[in-house]
């Protein structure tokens, strides 16, 4: 009798299970900022209670029993004013996204033909900032005295606290370099040479896999030669100098004014 109880028990069990199906898991990209909405792809009529839970704990964000919405904050209070639920569908939108809100969330559906599960594995990226080009302030300097260092302009194109990006360098529609990188908030840099004269279109380019920010390069603005740079810091200085000469000189005259006038009274 109690083996027969036991077999009923699993068998019970077993078709508890297989009524429940369960979807793959589907992948959703997103920048910071932005809203994201979650689709359920479910009727009125297919559903009777829909349930949303978020994180690896499964912690209960949004609730639609029958007609009736009720939405909750989160761990800590993490989506606090950001969560909306359609009525109808029960489809799960989170407005003003941010990083934290990355990770897996489940969907409940208990309804007809039978209840089921749908995953969603969310991904937030950063805001991408625009490169940054700069000359190498190194290339003339006095150890720099090759012939190569002459005709060539170095450059640098620089990102800043970013993460899971891809920093390139293109010649036109051509990839010339790449460099990657998953890690959070770190910077990148990555060189470029290019002759003086060059009249190529370059540009430096930050992508992860939603968006992109890209920089052109202005040779004709960054890349001066060595003997150019010389002249107008030897122009520069010498202007500073008139300058301070012109001061010092302006000092002494209004000094030797103010004795002659003490004098005179």
């Amino acid at each position: 009798m109690l083996c027969l109880f036991a077999l009923l028990y699993y068998s019970w069990y077993l078709i508890g299970v297989f009524a429940i199906k369960t979807d793959e898991i589907k992948s959703v990209l997103e920048m910071e900022g932005e809203s994201v909405t979650l689709n359920t792809d479910v009727t009125v009529t297919q559903r009777n209670k829909i349930l949303w839970k978020f994180g690896d704990r499964g912690v209960l964000i949004a609730l639609l029993d029958d007609n009736e919405v009720s939405l909750f904050n989160g761990t800590e209070g993490q989506f606090r004013d950001r969560l909306q639920l359609d009525h109808r569908t029960g489809s799960l939108t989170i407005i003003n996204i941010r990083t934290k809100d990355s990770g897996l969330y489940e969907l409940n559906i208990k309804g007809r033909p039978g209840d089921r599960v749908k995953k969603f594995n969310l991904t937030v990226y950063s805001h991408l900032l625009i490169p940054d080009i700069t000359r190498d302030s190194s290339q003339c300097s006095s150890s720099s005295s090759s012939s190569s260092s002459q005709q060539n302009c170095s450059l640098l194109c620089s990102v800043f606290n970013v993460s899971h990006v891809t920093l390139s360098w293109y010649k036109g529609n051509s990839l010339l370099s790449s460099i990657s990188v998953s890690d959070l908030s770190i910077s990148l840099s990555l060189p470029l040479e290019v002759e003086y004269q060059d009249n190529n279109t370059y540009s430096c380019v930050v992508n992860n896999p939603v968006r992109n920010q890209s920089q052109h390069l202005d040779i004709s603005e960054l890349c001066h030669t060595c003997s150019e740079i010389h002249c107008c810091g030897v122009t520069e200085a010498a202007i500073r100098l008139a300058i301070i000469v012109l001061v010092g000189v302006a000092a002494v005259a209004f000094v030797v004014y103010d004795i002659r006038s003490r004098n005179a009274a």
